[in-house]
């Protein structure tokens, strides 16, 4: 069976990494190309798993993945952006907006039979909980 990547754990020499060699990687890196995760580190934003990369010395290929970068990163106090915004404010739950619109849109185009209630009213008393 193979195992996710995302369930591997990060390489050792990436796992033992302090805030100080990540602090003194960061001042070592030039500019790099803009990424969808990446972290302040004296004011720079810089890619996220480059920098762990270069901290820990390990080369490109090691199987350490975005995501394990970004949790060490974390537990390690620095603040994690993903495409320019906070990570924490990625990951809050947002209502869904979109799904509502769309059901909404769609009352009266389905026509229930005599009697019976239509897919929406269907929909809106199976969630009618969830708005409160």
């Amino acid at each position: 069976m193979n195992t996710p990547e995302y369930f591997l754990m990060p390489s050792p020499r990436v796992s033992a990494l302090t805030k100080a060699d990540i602090t003194a990687a960061a001042k070592r890196m030039s500019a790099i190309r803009s990424a969808k995760w990446t972290v302040v580190v004296e004011g720079r934003e810089l890619p996220v798993r480059p920098l762990i990369l270069e901290a820990a010395g390990v080369p490109p290929n090691d199987p350490t993945n975005s995501h394990q970068a970004v949790k060490l990163l974390e537990e390690h106090g620095f603040e994690v952006r993903y495409q320019g915004r906070p990570a924490h404010e990625t990951r809050e739950v947002q209502p869904q907006r979109g799904l509502e619109d769309l059901i909404r849109s769609l009352r009266g185009r389905f026509k229930p039979k005599a009697g019976q209630p239509s897919l929406i009213e269907l929909w809106e008393r199976e969630h009618r909980d969830d708005k409160y």
